[in-house]
């Protein structure tokens, strides 16, 4: 019977392990194809533990009248693993959701212009969500213009997105559940599926393959924001986590505080910036280094003309539909001009009254990001 104990022991520990492995970013675990058996081991986590804990029941007398010490450090051992892999390494236990989220609007702001932000405008109010928080917190819920969205930000992927949180239609709450190929998943309290960050698939559960509605956003510096939107609410930090916003303090410049966060500076390497942009179904990804040389640059995808500009200040960047497949846009200073237009970077026609530049949503990510999640992609 002591056989028992010691099998539920190891077999408990073991589960414990596995059940966090495959969904955090631990050695070789996001580089498989194991979002199935994750959910598996999750969906069934409780028959997985009883059973263990039968096991142990059964054998604990036997094997404790042959070793009471032996019991003690096996079951010590359990302990601490189920603590460690429940708790200290459970996404929802390392990263918090603010616990009060609060606005600024101009200089009661305490956030700098010079930091880079996820913007979004909505029914005529706009607001700024500062990257250097939201990469901590990962989700942040709110009301823009009467409208529910959950603002998203995945730092090992270098990307962020906006989507309304409506499930078959009904509002639903979310809470990071771990990653999948070194992206954030969301668990929804009603269904349990996993949902993934970057484009809001649901991969795991009863509604996989159902999306979230995603909404515009952009990224840019605050100061770029401001000058689109100067009545805008900016997010402002929430002091419990002033330590862990700290940490990332230098992510935004690809200086990330761990090795999942710096940034690969030559081309097209796993780390390397990219534009990532969908027109239909064709996905295609810009190289950041070579936006930074060229400023500008006019492109075709999905026989669709497009236009991707940097502005000035190196960081805030915009992605447009060209108007006609013959304008070949070039860049001067602030100013985008063709041989008789002349636009503003943020797309306002300053020739005449003539509709703006029509915007189109792209995303700063990691090369291997972009790849994983559109294999198709041309680049």
């Amino acid at each position: 019977m002591k056989r028992l104990f010691y099998i539920g022991i190891v077999g408990m520990i073991l589960f414990e392990i596995a059940n966090v492995y495959f969904i955090m970013p631990m050695p070789g675990s996001q580089r498989m194809v194991s979002i199935d058996l994750a959910y598996f081991l999750y969906s069934w986590r409780w028959a997985f533990r009883v059973l263990f804990a039968v096991l142990i029941m059964s054998g604990i007398v036997s094997a404790f009248q042959q070793t009471k010490w032996g019991v003690f450090m096996a079951i010590l051992v359990l302990v601490g693993v189920g603590y460690a892999f429940n708790f200290q390494l459970a996404a929802d236990h390392m990263f918090y959701q603010p616990g009060q989220l609060t606005f600024a609007a101009g200089k009661g702001s305490r956030v700098s212009t010079d930091r880079e932000i996820v913007g979004v405008e909505l029914n005529g109010q706009a607001k700024a969500y500062p990257i250097q928080y939201i990469a901590y917190h990962h989700q942040v819920r709110d009301t823009i213009g009467g409208e529910t969205v959950i603002v998203t930000y995945c730092s090992v992927c270098r990307t962020g997105r906006v989507f309304r949180p409506l499930v078959n239609n009904q509002p639903e709450v979310f809470r990071l559940v771990g990653m999948d190929h070194f992206n954030a998943m969301f668990e929804d309290a009603t269904t349990g599926s996993w949902w993934r960050q970057a484009n809001g698939e649901a991969i795991a559960g009863p509604l996989r393959g159902d999306t979230l509605p995603e909404v515009f956003s952009q990224q840019v510096t605050l100061k770029q924001w401001l000058a689109l939107y100067p009545n805008s609410l900016i997010m402002q930090p929430d002091s419990t986590y002033n330590d862990s916003y700290a940490k990332l303090d230098k992510y935004e410049r690809g200086k990330g505080g761990s090795e999942l966060t710096q940034t690969d500076s030559l081309s097209w390497h796993d780390k390397s910036w990219v534009v990532g942009i969908q027109v239909g179904k064709r996905t295609k990804a810009y190289d950041w280094n070579r936006l930074k040389r060229e400023r500008v640059i006019n492109d075709t995808l999905g026989e669709r003309p497009i236009l991707i500009v940097l502005a000035p200040d190196n960081r805030s960047f915009f992605a447009y539909h060209r108007p006609l497949p013959a304008d070949q846009f070039r860049l001067q200073h602030d100013t985008l001009l063709t041989s008789q237009q002349a636009y503003r970077i943020t797309g306002q026609n300053i020739t005449n009254s003539t509709a703006p530049l029509a915007r189109l949503s792209a995303y700063q990510e990691f090369w291997h990001s972009w790849r994983t999640f559109h294999p198709d992609t041309s680049r």
